[in-house]
């Protein structure tokens, strides 16, 4: 064959083969990229999200050569191989698929997109889980108020979005807004399930801890009895389903005495006093014997309970334990911890009793937990880190700054108050036992030089 006609033959075949392909006769099927997205879905959902990771990449891949680069269909893709890539703890990466999806939804998109809201609460918890609160606040609100103009100001879709906002509000010391959201979780659940449907016994437990959180322990108490009693219609007296409540309520018993009574009045008034006021039991509270009966009675329950809840018959026990230890009993203290290790081990696991726990700590007044408003940038965080030993007995010894960049006082200030802290020991083998080198990190507040001096 002459070489000019070959040559135009290789030319025409080209042509042609470009024309397949412009034509999409190579191009990615729906079917490719659907069976694609059925792999990836299966990892997902059994958990194997290293598996996961590039199947997600692979359908973003696949639709974004079918589609385009900027096409609404990669939004969703997009979205998934952010959330494979935030259970992998790549952050960096999780942001960059959710900013992309979100890019493109703007794009083309109004800012009613109902598509938005899958990226925006990605992103929130991204930020939030990388410590910038701020900027998690920033997404979360948004994906908040597009799920209640899309579907409704109580819809049960918006529920994971308002928890996240809560803990990025916390974050930020923002309990009065912390608070707003609380209550608007607690009425989305109740118009959603009405007040004696099953899950209710979550709703008033979740505005319980938060309550509890901020120091309001009778009202935390109110919630948790509110439980105990949607608990008792729903499954009967003898029920475990009563013991969750019941401890929560004996805890707030225990916390009001070392923590003092909640000051209902100050804390509506003023929403940068919801904290309580932590250190010593105060002279007109005193450990309320209702608290040592409650757990008795979920004791009870446990005893009686088939099959066995070896597990959470451990837990309640060593909350009893805490509870002698706060009352100043630490041998009545260490039996039952002693119990409620054997306990905890025939279940299979004693990781609650493997290490101290703080039962008591009286942060220092500049600690960033202490922080009752104004303006922070006057201050500079430091860092105060002190290393101790628990004794058996829960007490502390041994307490040392191992590391600090605060003045010399602010160091000693932390170290008086780890020397006042109570611990519920470490048990080993049935056995509370001395630990070493516990460590405690305290972030405290140095004014700047240059701030103004407080009125």
């Amino acid at each position: 064959m002459p070489e000019p006609m070959r040559r135009a033959r290789v030319l025409r075949a080209g042509a042609l083969l470009l024309a397949a392909w412009a034509g999409g006769a190579l191009a990615v099927t729906d079917e490719e990229r659907v069976a694609a997205n059925q792999q990836f879905r299966a990892a997902f959902d059994a958990g194997q999200f290293q598996e996961a990771l590039p199947l997600a990449e692979r359908v973003v891949a696949l639709t974004e050569e079918q589609y385009g680069p900027n096409d609404r269909a990669l939004a969703n893709p997009l979205a998934n191989l952010g959330t494979v890539q935030l259970r992998l703890g790549n952050l960096p990466a999780s942001e960059q698929a959710y900013q992309r999806a979100v890019a493109i939804l703007e794009s083309q998109s109004t800012q009613t997109d109902r598509a938005l809201l899958k990226p925006l609460q990605g992103l929130g918890i991204v930020y939030s889980t990388g410590d910038q609160p701020a900027a998690a606040v920033i997404a979360l609100e948004r994906a908040i108020d597009l799920s209640r103009n899309v579907d409704g100001l109580y819809n049960i879709e918006q529920l994971d979005y308002v928890q996240a906002l809560i803990l990025a509000y916390v974050a930020q010391n923002r309990l009065a807004d912390a608070e707003k959201e609380h209550l608007y979780a607690f009425r989305i659940a109740e118009k959603n399930y009405g007040r004696s449907d099953p899950r209710m016994v979550e709703a008033y437990e979740y505005l319980g801890e938060w309550y509890e959180y901020v120091g309001r322990y009778l009202t935390a108490r109110k919630e948790y009895a509110r439980a105990l009693d949607l608990g008792r219609n729903l499954y009967g007296g003898k029920s475990v389903e009563l013991v969750d409540p019941l401890r929560s309520i004996a805890r707030t018993y225990r916390l009001e005495y070392l923590y003092g009574p909640e000051v209902v009045e100050q804390a509506v008034n003023d929403p940068t006093q919801l904290l309580g006021n932590p250190g010593a039991p105060t002279q007109d509270v005193r450990l309320n014997p209702d608290g040592e009966r409650v757990l008795g009675l979920a004791l009870g329950l446990l005893d009686q309970a088939q099959p066995p809840q070896p597990l959470l018959q451990g837990a309640t026990l060593a909350d009893l334990g805490d509870w002698h230890l706060t009352a100043k009993k630490p041998k009545q203290a260490q039996a039952v911890y002693a119990k409620a290790w054997q306990a905890l081990e025939s279940g299979g696991n004693t990781t609650l009793l493997d290490a101290p726990r703080q039962l008591r700590y009286k942060p220092v007044s500049s600690s960033v937990a202490r922080f009752k408003g104004g303006d922070i940038a006057e201050y500079e965080q430091k860092i105060v880190v002190v290393r101790f030993t628990v004794k058996a007995d829960g007490t502390t010894a041994n307490v040392r700054a191992v590391e600090s960049d605060a003045p010399e006082n602010y160091t000693k200030a932390v170290e008086n108050s780890v020397r006042k802290a109570l611990y519920a020991p470490r048990v080993a083998n049935g056995a509370a036992v001395d630990t070493d080198e516990v460590s405690l990190t305290e972030r405290v507040l140095v004014r700047k030089p240059d701030a103004p001096a407080s009125s």
